[in-house]
């Protein structure tokens, strides 16, 4: 049976040789060719559509044309199974499209905005150990922390996204506010510029972009995998991931994954040691898909990766040290989450869902926390390395309750299709933190090439005590119209968010702030595909930043700046060339500017606008070979700052060009290898908005290998991966705030399917 897409349906045209012909049999597609075709019904050809299609353009193999019996065509419709994932698009890295919160889930061409979804299959063959590692397969996302430091913290399109950001099944705050672990992630959903109405607003007011993660939930194949798993310098450990339905339809579902693993990592006489554990229970049936998910995260961290500021006068930036030393020997990290959550969908009609989620997860860091910035000197590194250092206890826990409740409803209204979506989404997190510091008289000197041990702390370390408890909740209302039998689509929305933010006292446990505001934000986007495989689109959209309260090092600490809010606007084209997607976008992000003032503090200054294009292409270009490239230019402008010598400067931290490039090939000559190669470059930015210090450009190579086999009649896949290749050392910043990127690392693994 040979598929392929004709006049917006499936169409089957049967290929039979004499033989077949004789005895009335026919050799079919398997099942999964109708499946990767379901979702394609819009008209978009996919890469499976292209094999089939030529498929059924030849004679068989040995035959001739005369050997084709031509029978009548048939028709076959379906769509994708409720509640399942868009399927893999060509070279299965990256997948035909992805969920949008209240939006619902859509195809990449039907999207009026710039997303990637990241499948498993890549998190696996590039051998990530976090979403990180991940994420900067695309150029508009670079990350400007390293890893086995305390958290990761990204720039999309040139504004910074915390950990703490990212979104669990599209719920905030129920992932580790450190780092998401690879282990129990099925897709990475990246959505570019400010996402406020599709999941309400980012706790940390992120506008750059936002971060789904999807997590692993049973399969219709059931198996145990054991993958023991090498990272340099000595760090061992094993994952198993299991897998099973059951029910005589397979409504129950359970996918259970754990990983240990300890031994020294990228710092000299560190060690990482890590207990995770994953589990999802769910039941699907006609009209109810139900789930319940928790997860436990433990890591401890022997002399983790340092960071640290630079002082804001240095005539030129240092050098960057060795990845592999530490500027502050005898650090020590402890870092505990535990999250359980439950999702529900029902379909009360066949036009009326009901959704709903909630979840709740406790995360605690326990660190001593040497610091540059000493009361009374001059705070950071110099030129020359030379800085000054304290030793503290900084320890801090965060509790959240999060959820949303909501109804979809896809109905007609004469020529016009509607998908209506309404919710809600509450948020709710205590913080707390003890921070005992030695003084200024007890700091040391010390250089980043010739590190002084850390000082003991003199102080009595404490339990932490309420800092702060932030609520957050919205009400949003979106519909998509389409027209002209999809060829236009039509996306308008709107959220109205409601923000409380409260400070307290450590010490006493009294109220010391309160703010209380609301916003709405709109959102518009239009899609307009002259050609079914092409897309035309533009949209307006506008994030919500809270209020930030001032951390510590700042003359305002304690303090809660007024949120604001910020908007984008984009245009775009995205064309599916069958087997190659290629994207291209131009975008505009405008929001206030965060500064340190003359008197040390936090403060708004004028406003930060961020001018770009995009481009991108994905899939597979080649049988055999597959790739993933990308390019960002970028204008990140300070239109209307306090000093008017700084108009129209860069704004601290920020790249102008960042580029990232794979491909993975399968070789011919030895069957079920495949050799792997990626480039990732990062422009050079500057260290203040002064613009006079810039930080150097750097240039990151990685190549890998996979090899399947079967060994004992059980599938094999050894894998082994070299980052950094070249051990280049480079400066991660985002301005003063700098940390070295890891060392060459090697990462190696053999999984054994049971």
């Amino acid at each position: 049976m040979v598929l392929y897409l004709a006049g917006g349906a499936l169409t089957g045209v049967l290929l039979q040789s004499p033989a077949n012909a004789h005895n009335g049999a026919a050799a079919t597609s398997p099942t999964r060719g109708y499946a990767a075709a379901a979702p394609n019904l819009s008209g978009v050809r996919s890469p499976a559509h292209a094999q089939y299609a030529q498929a059924a353009e030849t004679a068989p193999a040995g035959g001739s044309a005369s050997d084709v019996i031509s029978l009548q065509t048939i028709e076959v419709t379906g769509e994708r199974r409720p509640g399942e994932l868009p399927p893999a698009y060509a070279g299965g890295q990256v997948a035909q499209g992805g969920s949008l919160g209240i939006l619902g889930t859509s195809n990449v061409l039907n999207t009026p905005f710039s997303t990637v979804n990241f499948t498993e299959k890549l998190i696996q063959d590039q051998q990530a150990r976090t979403a990180a590692d991940t994420l900067i397969n695309d150029s508009s996302v670079r990350l400007t922390t390293g890893s086995n430091g305390f958290d990761d913290t990204f720039q999309i399109r040139g504004f910074q996204v915390s950990a703490a950001d990212t979104g669990f099944n599209g719920l905030y705050g129920l992932i580790s506010s450190n780092r998401a672990a690879a282990q129990y992630i099925e897709r990475i959903e990246l959505l570019k510029g400010p996402g406020a109405l599709a999941n309400g607003i980012p706790p940390g007011g992120s506008i750059g972009g936002a971060i789904n993660i999807v997590t692993k939930r049973a399969t219709d194949e059931a198996f145990v995998r054991v993958t023991p798993t090498f990272i340099s310098s000595g760090n061992f450990g094993v994952h198993i991931d299991a897998n099973r339905r059951f029910g005589a339809n397979k409504e129950w579902g359970v996918r259970v994954n754990g990983l240990v693993r300890n031994g020294e990592a990228s710092i000299e006489d560190g060690n990482l040691r890590t207990g995770l554990g994953s589990l999802a229970l769910d039941y699907r049936s006609d009209r109810l898909r139900w789930s319940l998910e928790a997860i436990t995260q433990n890591d401890d961290t022997k002399n983790f990766r340092p960071q640290m500021t630079l002082q804001s006068t240095i005539p030129f930036v240092p050098r960057p040290p060795d990845a592999r030393s530490n500027w502050y020997p005898g650090t020590k990290l402890k870092q505990r989450d535990h999250t359980i959550a439950s999702f529900v969908e029902y379909d009360l009609t066949d036009w009326l869902t009901a959704f709903g989620g909630v979840g709740y997860r406790k995360g605690t860091n326990d660190q001593t926390f040497p610091d540059s910035r000493v009361a009374g000197f001059t705070s950071g590194a110099d030129a020359l390395g030379n800085f000054r250092l304290v030793n503290a206890y900084y320890d801090s826990y965060t509790e959240t309750v999060s959820g949303n409740v909501g109804l979809r409803a896809r109905f007609d209204t004469g020529p016009v299709k509607h998908s209506l979506s309404i919710g809600f989404t509450g948020y709710g997190q205590e913080a707390g933190n003890a921070y005992v510091a030695n003084t200024a008289a007890q700091s040391v000197p010390s250089n980043l090439y010739n590190p002084s041990p850390l000082p003991i702390v003199t102080g009595t370390r404490q339990d932490p005590r309420k800092a702060s408890y932030q609520t957050l909740t919205s009400f949003a209302a979106a519909d998509t119209m389409s027209f002209l039998d999809e060829r236009v689509l039509l996306t308008v929305g709107v959220r109205h968010q409601e923000i409380t933010t409260q400070g307290y006292s450590t010490t006493t446990g009294a109220r010391t702030t309160r703010y209380e505001g609301n916003a709405t934000t709109p959102l518009a986007g239009i899609v307009i595909k002259p050609w079914q495989n092409v897309s035309l689109y533009a949209n307006y959209a506008e994030g919500l930043t809270t209020g930030t309260i001032v951390g510590a090092g700042y003359s305002n600490t304690g303090s809660v700046l007024a949120p604001f809010k910020s908007d984008q606007q984009e245009v775009g084209v995205k064309v599916d060339w069958g087997r190659i997607t290629t994207t291209a976008a131009l975008f505009q992000i405008s929001r206030p500017s965060q500064v340190r003032t003359a008197s040390n503090a936090l403060a708004y200054d004028g406003e930060q606008r961020n001018r770009g294009l995009e481009l991108s292409a994905y899939g597979e270009i080649v049988p055999g070979l597959r790739g993933l490239a990308s390019a960002t230019f970028l204008k990140p402008e300070l239109t209307s700052p306090t000093n008017p010598l700084e108009r129209g400067n860069d704004a601290a931290g920020v790249p102008n060009f960042t580029a990232s490039a794979g491909l993975e090939w399968d070789t011919p000559w030895v069957p079920g290898l495949s050799l792997n190669g990626r480039v990732i470059y990062t422009s050079g930015s500057y260290l203040t908005t002064a613009n006079t210090v810039e930080f150097p450009d750097w240039t990151r190579f990685d190549l890998g290998a996979r090899y399947t086999t079967t060994i004992y009649e059980r599938p094999v896949t050894f894998r082994f991966n070299v980052e950094n290749v070249f051990d280049k050392n480079y400066w991660l910043t985002t301005g003063n705030f700098v940390t070295v990127a890891s060392p060459r690392t090697f990462v190696g693994s053999a999984t054994v399917q049971f």
